[in-house]
């Protein structure tokens, strides 16, 4: 620990504290603005580093990577627009206490959890990255099916008001997945001749338009309402306990090591952990008739998973050279271009670039926390913006960033249709995030079963028997089961 002391301290040079600070405050808009993912954000700011020093430019894009997970919760709850996929999670209960009247602790409490969270993570980071990183190749093609599988059985807890809609609407989110070409053989499938479809359904236009425009569309008939003179009043005193910091530090535990875990696993990512994280805190907690009401411990589940993600991610990519997601795969191109090759040599030859690069998130995590936990009265004063004007907002927020993703027209036209699904489903009190979990577990799903039939040729029989002869699998199975049993089980305890 001695020898690398030195290497933190280079993290507080005057140069790199207020890369630090930027790179937060620039990830934090990023995350916030619907469509303008910290994937994007690396990618466009990565040629401003070319000429920086290695140390600095990789602090710079860790930064922004922080700053962004976090940023994605302050539209979710304020606006039900998630500004990232990671926070659609979190947009079901802070939504509904920005509802309520309860946005400024739904912003204290993601500022709070997404603190946990990402010092948890940067400390596994720093301590137990190889070990884990080895422990990533374990996870062969039956555990990502089962794992997909894992998260798929959160519809029954999600839809415990009637759990035959639940699992339509994840059936219907399945098959949206299968839109495009076959991931293993590569045949077109559902494309109905069209080479927009070739590629499937891209996820964040999906996502805005089931969360954002059906919200938007939801507004078009209401009355414009004015702001609520006792709201502003709340608002203008409002307080941040200390209290608040250390509220729920189980939850922020268990959640920061499923986001962890998670995170490590290449090809999962931020939403999935959220969405885990969610279900297995609805079923420990003691408030779980609240969740999905407006649960604060709901918001701390969901904040706190998805920012472990970004140090369980980097895992991998440092250790490994294999980016747990989009975002470190981007990330890894910036460490190539500044000439750092992942693997033991960027822990011992390449030290003075890694550890400080390691304390930034350290510091990354504080700056984010003092500007939520300090801007969040101010955050939540959007809410009184009369509903027509911010409808107004967030549909053209939502067109830009949609647009902006891949400068494709047709992602505009997916997210208006999505929209006007959503809108409809909502009509039929239908719940739609499980249309969201089938697509972004679908595709892991359809992958790792495909591979492990490839493994043994096609014998679906020796798969499932492979799966009783794999401890990760046994417990994957164990924790399905869990899941799916627990909404019966409290239904059953209830009457």
């Amino acid at each position: 620990m001695n020898s690398i002391l030195p290497y933190f301290i280079q993290a507080f040079v005057p140069i790199n504290l207020f890369v630090i600070l930027s790179g937060t405050v620039v990830g934090i808009v990023i995350g916030a603005l619907p469509g303008f993912t910290a994937t994007m954000g690396i990618a466009v700011l990565i040629p401003l580093t070319y000429t920086w020093t290695p140390s600095t430019a990789l602090i710079f894009l860790g930064a922004i990577y922080c700053g962004s997970m976090y940023g994605g919760s302050i539209s979710a709850i304020l606006i039900n627009t998630p500004g990232t996929a990671a926070a659609a999670a979190t947009a079901i209960d802070g939504y509904a206490m920005t509802k309520n009247g309860r946005a400024h602790e739904a912003l204290t409490e993601a500022a709070t959890a997404s603190f946990w969270g990402g010092i948890v993570s940067t400390v596994v980071l720093l301590f137990f990255a190889p070990v884990l990183a080895k422990w990533a190749f374990d996870f062969g093609a039956q555990e990502k099916f089962l794992m997909a599988i894992f998260g798929l059985t959160i519809i029954a807890s999600l839809s415990t008001k009637n759990i035959l809609k639940g699992l339509i609407m994840g059936c219907i989110g399945l098959l949206i997945a299968c839109v495009g070409l076959d991931p293993i053989m590569g045949m077109p499938r559902f494309t109905f001749g069209t080479t927009y479809l070739m590629g499937g359904i891209t996820i964040l236009p999906a996502v805005i338009g089931l969360f954002s425009i059906s919200q938007v569309f939801h507004t078009l008939a209401d009355e414009v309402a004015s702001a609520d003179p006792s709201a502003i009043a709340t608002y203008k005193t409002a307080r941040v306990n200390f209290c608040d910091f250390f509220r729920y530090p189980l939850t922020y535990l268990r959640s920061a090591i499923i986001g962890i875990i998670i995170g490590i696993i290449p090809g999962t990512g931020g939403d999935v952990s959220s969405y885990v994280s969610y279900n297995i805190g609805k079923n420990f907690s003691k408030e779980r008739n609240e969740f999905g009401k407006g649960a604060r411990e709901g918001v701390a589940c969901c904040e706190a998973a998805n920012n472990a993600v970004v140090g369980g991610t980097l895992i991998p990519t440092l250790t490994l050279g294999i980016p747990g997601n989009a975002t470190t795969a981007v990330l890894l191109s910036g460490l190539t271009i500044h000439g750092l090759t992942p693997g033991y040599a960027l822990f011992t030859t390449s030290g003075g670039i890694t550890y400080p690069f390691i304390m930034a998130l350290f510091l990354a995590n504080v700056a984010f926390v003092l500007i939520g936990l300090f801007g969040a009265k101010y955050f939540a004063r959007i809410t009184l913006t009369p509903e027509n004007l911010l409808s107004a907002c967030v549909l053209n927020l939502s067109l830009i960033g949609c647009y902006a993703v891949r400068g494709n027209l047709y992602d505009v036209y997916t997210m208006l249709v999505f929209g006007i699904v959503g809108y409809l489903l909502k009509l039929y009190q239908c719940n739609i995030v499980p249309i969201l979990l089938g697509m972004i577990l679908g595709p892991i799903a359809e992958q790792g079963l495909q591979q492990a039939l490839i493994l043994y040729d096609d014998n679906l029989g020796m798969v499932i028997a492979s799966f009783l002869q794999r401890p990760i699998c046994l417990v994957l199975l164990f924790l399905m089961t869990f899941s799916i049993c627990t909404p019966f089980i409290m239904e059953v305890r209830k009457k």
